[in-house]
């Protein structure tokens, strides 16, 4: 339909039918299954001197939907989303989708945190977290003796 032909031109060389077949198949969201698993959100991080601050960026989620876990050395965030497949009216038609469902994960490899003093706090859907570093062990020389 948006394929206008100037000047009543109507034919179309099969390189054209092929590379408009080509993007046609590229425009839909075929590859939606794999880009899926690659999805994951943008966050900060920052360090001061006695934590590390992480934004993470999660519109649209609840914080029932999100889980934060850490298993030594790497503190995951993972969102899900599902899809919600009920539509009131039967008359009408999906047109387009872009929206996502899935499961957004990132890990971040921390160490030398204190993981019983995490917080985490979920408004206007940016995640923020604190993760207290541990005492600093302050390093030794240790002097070789004759």
């Amino acid at each position: 339909m948006f394929d206008l032909i100037p000047f009543g031109r109507h034919r179309e060389d099969a390189l054209s039918q092929w590379m408009k077949s080509f993007n046609d198949a590229f425009n839909d969201d075929f590859f939606m299954p794999l880009k899926s698993q690659a999805m994951s959100f943008r966050t900060d991080i920052r360090e001061t001197e006695n934590a590390y601050l992480v934004e993470a960026e999660l519109p649209g989620f609840q914080k029932n939907e999100i889980e934060i876990g850490y298993a030594s050395p790497y503190l995951t965030i993972k969102a899900v989303r599902k899809e919600d497949n009920n539509v009131e009216d039967s008359k009408q038609q999906i047109v387009r989708k872009e929206r996502r469902y899935g499961e957004y994960v990132r890990r971040f490899y921390v160490q030398d945190i204190d993981e019983e003093g995490i917080r985490a706090s979920l408004k206007d859907g940016v995640l923020k977290l604190e993760v207290p570093k541990r005492g600093q062990t302050k390093s030794k020389r240790i002097q070789i003796e004759d």
